[in-house]
């Protein structure tokens, strides 16, 4: 008796539909990643042209008057009021200041609570450069997570001096008017490796709201403002809390 033998052919398994799919989702983030990094490494020496509030507030016309300065050529007082102002832990945090940001979230539940809404911020000098530079204006969820990767970022291809230097020339100091030399020239009628210790004050105590508030005549508000930053200035000079920019 003759036996036969069957022969299956197995079909080869497609490959798992999972695994393909997550294929392109992994290419684009390495895509991100890669541009990320060249965009922040790019600016490390090089100026930003312009950022994207400068093309927002141009083509609304407020025209554009942003003119680049080096940190050596921007007045050492300037330095001091926006750390007096604006981020007294610059030197010593690594982009973030938890505890102004748990004081901020604070600030504003008890704020919501009484039907004010929002009041109060508590972001970096390093946060604002990175939204400044490379994001657009608003405050979603999206713009907020990538703000928190250019932060890494530039803290850490950057350093400290810097991320000063862009967050001194990008800031916008008055409607069309963009970083330091700009607004000294607007404000004072002079350059910003001139300014006073009274100028550089005041045009700190202006920066939460420049285009609502006016550096050269102020009113009693940003007067009151400027002196407290004014005082605290001694303080960031005799603690060193200028010394990563200024040594």
């Amino acid at each position: 008796m003759r036996s036969t033998t069957r022969t299956r052919h197995i079909a080869p398994m497609a490959g798992n539909p999972i695994k393909k799919r997550r294929r392109p989702v992994l290419t684009v983030i390495v895509m991100l990643g890669l541009l990320l990094l060249v965009s922040v490494g790019v600016h490390r020496f090089v100026p930003p042209p312009t950022t994207f509030l400068m093309v927002t507030r141009a083509v609304e016309g407020e025209g554009m008057s942003y003119r680049w300065r080096s940190l050596n050529n921007i007045s050492p007082r300037l330095i001091e009021a926006v750390i007096a102002s604006e981020d007294s832990t610059f030197c010593s945090h690594r982009g973030f200041d938890m505890k102004a940001i748990e004081k901020a979230l604070k600030a504003n539940a008890r704020a919501e609570k009484r039907g004010r809404g929002r009041i109060r911020g508590g972001s970096t000098i390093s946060q604002q450069t990175a939204k400044n530079v490379f994001l657009w204006p608003g405050r979603d969820w999206v713009r907020k997570g990538l703000e928190a990767g250019y932060t890494v970022l530039i803290e850490t291809l950057w350093g400290k001096r810097r991320v000063m230097e862009v967050y001194l020339n990008v800031a916008e100091w008055a409607p069309g008017v963009y970083g330091a030399e700009a607004a000294s020239q607007h404000w004072f009628g002079k350059s910003a490796d001139e300014l006073s210790a009274r100028e550089a004050a005041r045009l700190a105590a202006i920066l939460p709201s420049p285009r609502r508030y006016n550096a050269s005549s102020p009113g009693p508000y940003i007067r009151r403002r400027a002196s407290r930053v004014q005082a605290a200035m001694g303080t960031v000079r005799n603690d060193g809390l200028a010394a990563c920019v200024l040594d």
